[in-house]
């Protein structure tokens, strides 16, 4: 359990992360195990190391959110302006084409970032 105090200067435990900062994780995860994976094929293919990357991202994004850790936003920030970078170096400003490059991601940063409150609650050692 992990232990912070409230406005008052009392101690309370709190065993982590509410349910829907655990729901998140474990959707990041599962779809991190996914575009990784899929992304080391692509490598072994000889493609971009983007989706190996960002899915690493992912992972290591719901790892920290299930531990309850702020880095959990900071790392998926930075997975985010990475994407956003990638996806108008390959396609430029053409918006169609930045559509399906830009609409998953930017969901998942409207998901985490409302985390925010609960993750500041919850001390993490990580």
């Amino acid at each position: 359990m992990t232990t912070y105090e409230d406005t008052h200067g009392a101690g309370r435990t709190r065993s982590g992360p509410g349910w829907a900062v655990r729901l998140l994780a474990w959707v990041c995860i599962l779809f991190g195990v996914v575009i990784c994976a899929g992304g080391i094929w692509l490598l072994l293919l000889g493609g971009s190391w983007y989706y190996a990357l960002s899915g690493a991202g992912l992972i290591a994004t719901g790892i920290l959110l299930n531990h309850g850790s702020m880095k959990a936003v900071a790392v998926y920030l930075v997975v985010w302006v990475l994407t956003l970078l990638w996806a108008f170096w390959e396609v430029g400003m053409d918006g169609w084409a930045l559509v399906p490059r830009l609409v998953a991601p930017t969901v998942i940063l409207v998901l985490v970032l409302p985390c925010i409150p609960a993750l500041r609650r919850t001390r993490s050692r990580i």
